[in-house]
Order: C-alpha cells, then structure tokens, then sequence
C-alpha cells in the first residue's frame, strides 16, 4: 500500500513500522493496544492551595473514585468515564487539583528543585510543569518561564495565576535566545522540549497525529539542538538540566543529547535516573545505523502502558562551564 493509499483515518504505518523497531518486541502489542485504550484522568492535587487528603475526601463525597498514585503521594486518577466531571467540579475550577497525565509529572521530579534556587523553566506553556515546580518549591525562591508563542504565553500566565504559582515570572521570547541574556545564571533548567508529540497519538482522535510524518521529526530535531544549547548555556557550574519529550523518535531525543555530549566535551555528564515504577527502559544505544555516547543509555524511555503516556527523560549534570 503506497502513502498515498493508506487509511487516513488510522494511525500512520510508517509511525507504527518505527515504534516496533524502538521498543522491546514482548511490550511492542501492549504499547501499540495503548493508543487505542481509554485510560484514566491522572491529577495533582495542588499544594499551594490544597491538602492531598482533603482534597482525596472531597472528591470522594462529591462521588468520584479517586485513586493515589502509588509513586506520588499527591497524585491521583479518576476513571475516565469521570473526566468531565472533574473538570466542573469546585476543586477543578478554584485551582486546587491539576489534570496532568502522571507521565509528565516525571521531569519536574527530575529537576528537584529546591526553595532558595532560581530554576529555568525554557518552554513552558501550558504550565503544567512549572506550576509542579512552583508546588516543590512552595512558592519561594525564583522561577523564570519562558514561552515563544504568544497564545500559548498568555494562557501559561493564566494558568500559574489560577493555581496561585507566586514565585513564577513569565517572559514571552524564543527560548533559543535566552542564553545570550541570562548566561550561567540558573542552579536549574527543566527543558520539556517542544516535540512530534507521538506519546499523546490517540486512535479514536485523528488530530493527534494529523502531521505527523519523518520531516516533522527532522524539524522538531532543528528547534530541539538550538533549545538544549540555550539551556545549557543558561545553566550555572555544577547545575542540572532535565530534557524531557512526549515523544518515542529517537532522533528528538537520544541524538539530541548525543549532539550535546559532543558540542560541549568534558562539561556535561548524564546522571543516572531511577524511576519509581514499572514499564521505563533505557535510553537506545544507536538508530539507524548512528550509534551514540554511552552516556546516553543513562537517559530513561517511559513506556505507554498503565495509563502513562511515552515519554523520555534525561538528567544533565554541568560539570563545567561552556562560556
């Protein structure tokens, strides 16, 4: 069947044909069945406004059936069938929880940022992860978050003032600039890169993977080098850069921080990362015939299953400085 040819209203074949060469062959049907599955809304209860028992409480007398995270102790899922509700529900509308698939609570737990620290969030609307971290940091020390897009800016300012994120400063400019105002200035950078957005495909909404196809990929991979050389260059001595994708392409992922590990030598290390739950494997050792830096395998691939999205993290430790 040519391209040309092929069911628009199905999930591309050629997507399908990579994932299978990424992921281990025993997983690859239960992965693959993800995309078609209904999975329960994952939320965090936001600290800055709400207790994660009171919150539990309340959702149970309003008749939802929440249900902890094992891993995260403020965190929470509701059968999907419960999603609308939870967004009509008092909780929902006064900013005290957060929807948010728990796959994506991953790369602010990674960043660990702390009260006194002054922390980069590089591309940050929604806000999902800022606003994670503003919840660490109970609302002290200093949070700068940029955003390039001028809609998404505005609704990421909106959402941080909801959720009541008073240590957050918000900057609309092109991320990949910022190094040149602001170099090594920052204890931490989360940098959740903008991607194919492949972890997110859902077979029953089309629009999810409407454009998707390889150039999309080679020009996320574009964005992607120019965002973690400005990250990198935005980071302090002895900081921490978590990169983060929603995405499977090893080419928006591993050979981004191959290219990393290779532009800036004997500056950067890949930390190890150990994830408290099932279904994460390590980061690919070589695609397409390209092999990578070792270090790479350190990195962390979170697998589509348990109602997780796939995604990929990696912990960047500067060792030196890249001015």
């Amino acid at each position: 069947m040519s391209m040309m040819e092929e069911n628009k209203n199905e999930i591309p074949a050629a997507f399908r044909e990579r994932l299978q060469a990424l992921l281990p062959s025993d997983l690859f049907a239960d992965c693959w069945q993800s995309f078609a599955a209904v999975h329960p809304t994952a939320f965090r209860a936001n600290r800055l406004k709400a207790d994660g028992h009171a919150l539990c409480a309340e959702l149970l007398a309003e008749g939802f059936s929440p249900t902890a995270l094992l891993w995260k102790a403020d965190a929470f899922t509701v059968p999907a069938e419960q999603r609308r509700a939870l967004t009509e529900c008092a909780a929902y509308g006064e900013g005290r929880l957060y929807i948010q698939n728990s796959s994506s609570m991953v790369p602010p737990l990674l960043v660990d940022p702390q009260p006194n620290e002054w922390i980069l969030d590089l591309t940050a609307a929604p806000g999902s992860k800022t606003l994670q971290l503003a919840d660490m940091m109970g609302n002290e020390g200093r949070i700068s978050a940029v955003e390039s897009v001028r809609g998404r800016f505005f609704r990421l300012r909106d959402n941080l003032a909801k959720h009541g994120a008073d240590n957050v400063q918000t900057y609309l400019k092109d991320g990949a600039r910022v190094w040149r105002q602001c170099p090594e200035q920052f204890d931490r950078v989360l940098l959740d890169a903008p991607c194919s957005s492949e972890g997110q495909f859902r077979a029953d909404e089309p629009k999810t993977w409407a454009y998707w196809s390889e150039k999309k990929i080679t020009e996320m991979n574009r964005k992607q080098r120019k965002l973690i050389f400005s990250a990198l260059q935005c980071l302090k001595p002895g900081g921490v850069l978590v990169y983060s994708t929603c995405t499977f392409a090893p080419e928006e992922n591993e050979a981004i921080i191959d290219r990393a590990l290779g532009q800036f030598p004997g500056a950067l290390e890949v930390e190890a990362i150990e994830l408290p739950f099932e279904h994460a494997e390590p980061g690919l050792s070589e695609w397409k015939g390209k092999t990578f830096d070792e270090r790479v395998r350190r990195a962390r691939r979170i697998l589509p299953l348990d109602g997780m999205e796939g995604f990929f993290v990696c912990r960047l430790r500067k060792t030196g400085s890249t001015a």
